[in-house]
């Protein structure tokens, strides 16, 4: 079966992690959507339906037939087996939400299918903050999904473990010594070359991405992502890294995610608590406004290549464009905009052949380089920026 994952009207609440990938590429538990498709399927043979200036780089490979996936439905038991099941010309519906469709474009694109309804789904990812809310429960999904009939890696005798060793898994190069790990609320999975540094204490749920590093003396709480190719230090909680980027020093995250390619500076913190405790309310590029996350716990998101300077303190609830760079003293405003060089209201743009100068330093750093993609992607809402001033 040819796979298409689709995005539909969450890519827009969606922003500003998705200015740069389809809803399908976010990381979430262990795996990006697609990845976790890609498992549950059995199949490599996956492409994307997104906004037109990313299809270059996620292309849809459409044939006659092919099965429509909208991944912002998170799967359970019985939503995959209706998926699994739905025959040519059949459409599976929440509440008249198109989740996934077996029929060809055409009638995909009209909306010409049979439909069949669920009821039961485990969550839909609606809002950014949705990500990490749900996080805990994606671990343990993911974790059962990755080790399922298969044997970890040995655990180091020098790892004090408190509770479950069963809920521990390496791969093979992961390494952790003289760390302590508590099992009692969730899953440790360490992928291929991770390192958990000497002194780290940790708590499940926890899945540390491949050639990923924990810093000495780390302090790190469940409902945690690491993703590939990244550098976490000081202290976290119920966070997501999506990939390739840093906190290396100390200072603390909250209810927070980080796109690819971030680095937060030395002693950086974020609150994720207001002072009233009062529920958090996030910018919403869709509607233009600050909507109510219904949370009392959320603290910062921020978009692809964006970056902060050492002593950063972000407030409850601040959302960060893409390829923005926080430098200028104070609090920094709750809605930063992507390209701003400084962070404050009235910065300057980060001027575009800049950006890319740092986008190839930082991405050489892991032996990577931006594509011709890549920088159109860049490029694109860099224009939309200087015209619309709407990122």
């Amino acid at each position: 079966m040819n796979v298409i994952l689709f995005d539909e009207e969450e890519r827009n609440n969606l922003l500003p992690l998705t200015f740069t990938k389809p809803v399908a590429e976010l990381r979430m538990g262990g795996l990006s959507f697609t990845e976790r498709w890609k498992r549950i399927l059995e199949t490599t043979n996956v492409s994307f339906l997104s906004e037109e200036y990313l299809s270059k780089k996620y292309p849809a490979k459409i044939k006659d037939l092919n099965l429509f996936i909208n991944p912002a439905y998170f799967p359970n038991q019985e939503l995959i087996f209706k998926i699994k099941n739905l025959q040519q010309g059949e459409a599976l519906y929440q509440n008249e939400k198109l989740i996934a469709a077996n029929c060809n474009y055409e009638d995909f694109k009209f909306s010409n299918c049979k439909k069949n309804y669920i009821d039961d789904i485990s969550f839909h990812i609606q809002y950014p903050w949705d990500l990490f809310t749900y996080n805990s429960l994606a671990i343990t999904y993911d974790f059962q999904l990755i080790t399922q009939n298969r044997k970890s890696y040995p655990l180091s005798e020098t790892v004090r473990v408190i509770g479950d060793t069963s809920k521990i898994f390496l791969e093979e190069g992961a390494v952790a010594e003289h760390v302590i790990i508590n099992t009692k609320e969730g899953e440790i999975y360490l992928d291929k070359n991770s390192e958990v540094m000497e002194g780290s204490m940790i708590r499940g749920g926890l899945m540390l991405g491949e050639g990923s590093k924990i810093n000495m003396g780390a302090k790190i709480y469940g409902g945690t992502t690491i993703g590939p190719y990244s550098k976490v230090g000081g202290e976290v909680s119920n966070s997501i890294f999506s990939g390739y980027s840093n906190k290396g020093h100390e200072g603390f995250l909250g209810n927070s995610i980080l796109g690819e390619w971030c680095n937060l500076g030395a002693d950086t913190n974020s609150s994720n608590m207001k002072n009233n405790y009062s529920e958090v309310k996030f910018w919403n590029y869709h509607s233009s406004k600050f909507i109510d996350s219904k949370l009392q716990f959320a603290g910062l998101i921020m978009g692809d290549h964006s970056k902060s300077a050492i002593n950063t303190q972000f407030n409850t609830g601040t959302v960060v464009g893409v390829s923005s760079n926080i430098f200028l003293p104070g609090f920094p405003p709750k809605l930063i905009d992507s390209f701003s060089w400084g962070g404050k209201k009235d910065s300057p743009l980060f001027q575009l052949e800049k950006v890319y100068d740092v986008m190839e330093k930082v991405m050489l750093r892991r032996n990577k380089q931006p594509t011709q993609e890549d920088k159109d992607i860049i490029k694109y809402l860099y224009s939309n920026c200087l015209q619309k001033n709407a990122l």
